[in-house]
């Protein structure tokens, strides 16, 4: 730089001298850099560990951060995402923040039921609606009419409703009497039993006492589209309470909830001292919507 150049930057303010060693520096500004365009590898977007506070237990599951920029790059506030495939609803979430409309489509209860649960627990008021479930018990006995012999897809979504895992999903085989799975305390297990059909007996109940021993769980919740006959009421008392250290009251080892129930009250439905957030975790609220940038497209 000759002399006459850096009195002409020292007397526009460009020119810093640092306390450690006074050499002076130029100053540079971004906004006046042509910089470097950015490539389709990105390195500084780590992918989620098992560790990860943001993931939420869903294997395929992808960095907010990554879905954000690539939104911003591509949209702008206001214009509709869609995602066709979009599994734990990382699209949808990284949209809602931004400002975007969005629109999510996946082909299971368990991802759709992860979702809403998702957008609940991170957004303080979010607006949405929902095609292709249920939304009243017409709907849900509907459903489980239409589903095939086996009555599967019935069942993940029932078991979502209560914000529980359906058990062995995605596995073959047997189920043992289990069709979901809601973990809580450290180690503590509900398991639950799910029924579409009219034919409601005591002896329902006396199995799924027989589960929750064999499994040694310390919970069976009974789902039951249909109101449960006095038996099985009396059934499910004599199962008596689990007393969970550390806290005062008890709850019913045996619980029966309605889908009607379930669909009202989601998972305060089911009565548990505490939950456990290895299975589907919370997802962080978000405060400030407007803390990512925009570009101008």
């Amino acid at each position: 730089m000759t002399r006459e150049r850096m009195l002409a930057a020292e007397k526009e303010g460009l020119i810093y001298f640092p306390r450690n060693d006074g050499i002076p520096r130029e100053k540079r500004f971004l906004d006046e850099q042509e910089g470097t365009p950015v490539s389709d590898v990105w390195t500084d977007i780590p992918p989620l560990n098992s560790q990860a506070q943001e993931r939420l237990g869903y294997p395929t599951q992808k960095p907010v951060a990554l879905l954000e920029r690539i939104l911003n790059a591509s949209s702008n506030p206001g214009d509709v995402v869609l995602d066709p495939f979009c599994g734990c609803g990382t699209t949808v979430h990284a949209a809602e923040k931004l400002g975007r409309q969005w629109i999510g489509i996946d082909v299971t209860h368990l991802a759709i039921g992860l979702i809403e649960k998702r957008l609940r627990d991170a957004f303080r008021a979010v607006d949405y609606r929902l095609h292709g479930v249920p939304a009243d018990l017409a709907g849900a006995r509907q459903m489980f009419a239409d589903d095939d012999p086996t009555k599967k897809e019935f069942e993940k979504w029932a078991v979502s409703l209560i914000g529980a895992q359906p058990w062995r999903a995605g596995k073959k085989g047997a189920d043992g009497g289990i069709d979901g799975i809601l973990p809580f305390g450290t180690t503590e297990k509900a398991v639950i039993s799910v029924k579409g059909g009219k034919d409601r007996q005591r002896n329902h109940i006396d199995q799924l006492r027989a589960v929750v021993e064999r499994e040694k769980a310390q919970i069976g919740v009974f789902l039951t589209l249909e109101e449960p006959t006095r038996p099985m009421l009396a059934e499910a008392a004599g199962a008596g309470q689990y007393q969970a250290e550390g806290f005062e009251n008890p709850v019913p080892r045996v619980q029966i909830v309605t889908i009607e129930e379930a669909m009202r009250l989601r998972d305060r439905a089911v009565q548990l001292p505490l939950r456990r957030a290895d299975v589907f975790r919370k997802a962080a609220r978000e405060e400030d919507r407007s803390a990512q940038g925009a570009l101008d497209l």
